[in-house]
Order: structure tokens, then C-alpha cells, then sequence
């Protein structure tokens, strides 16, 4: 079975530690968004969402796959201020911990629940890569306009 999620997780992650291992603690603090993100916010978002699909997939190998529906859009919001607590350095290295352990745990999966998985029709389900990158692109342009402002 060709594993095409490997991969793409695997390049993102490595993208996201690179990033990580090159953002200064000043960058990791500008604001992101309308919403009230900073960098730093955006990569405990990642943690965040990383984390919750590992405990699913663990939960979903014990148990099988069941829906677990959940309006992100609230979540999100709501979980701004908690973000914003966590000092940025290591909301940044969660970013990485967190989605080594994720993409482990898929690596891992048995092919009956990786089948189960792409039948759920949830393309963030196994490629945490369009997660990860889309948030990355959006620091990215915002590095980018900052570096050349100076």
C-alpha cells in the first residue's frame, strides 16, 4: 500500500522544524491576524489540532472509527486566550513534539484503519501536511512583509 500521507507529513513536519529552529523569539510574538493570533498562537493551533487527531486515532484503534464532530470555528476562538499563555518558545516546540508524535502514530496504523480513515472523507485525517502549510504560508508572508519593512 503506498502510503502517500507519509511522505507529505513527513515534509511538512520537516518544514515546521525548520521554520521553528529559525524564527527568533521576537518573531514568534507579532501578530498574526485580525483575531488576535501571534505566531506563536498559530503553532499551538497546530499542536492543538495535531494532538486532538492523535488521541482519535488512538481512540479509533482500539475502537474503531466513530464520528467525532466539532466546530472548529468556536474552538478556535476559544481557545485564543489559552494559546496566548503558553510562552511562545514552547508553543513552537509543542508545534514539533506533538506532530512527530502524530505522524508516528500514522506511520504506524494498521492498513484496515488507514482504509477506514480515507473512507471517512476527511482529507485532514492523514495528511497533516495542508494543515501545517497553510498556517506556515500565512506566517511566512507575514515574516516575509516584516523583514521587508526593516
Amino acid at each position: 500500500m503506498i502510503r502517500q500521507f507519509v511522505a507529505e507529513n513527513a515534509k511538512g513536519r520537516e518544514r515546521l522544524r525548520n521554520f521553528v529552529d529559525k524564527i527568533t523569539d521576537e518573531e514568534l510574538t507579532l501578530t498574526l491576524n485580525a483575531e488576535g493570533w501571534t505566531v506563536a498562537v498559530a503553532l499551538a493551533h497546530l499542536a492543538f489540532w495535531d494532538e486532538r487527531r492523535l488521541v482519535l486515532v488512538r481512540k479509533w484503534k482500539k475502537e474503531g472509527i466513530t464520528p467525532s464532530p466539532i466546530d472548529a470555528d468556536i474552538i478556535n476562538d476559544a481557545l485564543v486566550p489559552l494559546l496566548l499563555a503558553i510562552p511562545p518558545r514552547k508553543a513552537a516546540n509543542l508545534s514539533i513534539t506533538i506532530a512527530e508524535a502524530l505522524d508516528r502514530e500514522l506511520e504506524e496504523a494498521s492498513p484496515d484503519l488507514i482504509e477506514a480513515m480515507e473512507a471517512s472523507g476527511d482529507i485532514h485525517a492523514l495528511d497533516r501536511s495542508i494543515h501545517r502549510n497553510l498556517h506556515l504560508d500565512e506566517i511566512d508572508a507575514l515574516l516575509k512583509t516584516k523583514r521587508q519593512s526593516r
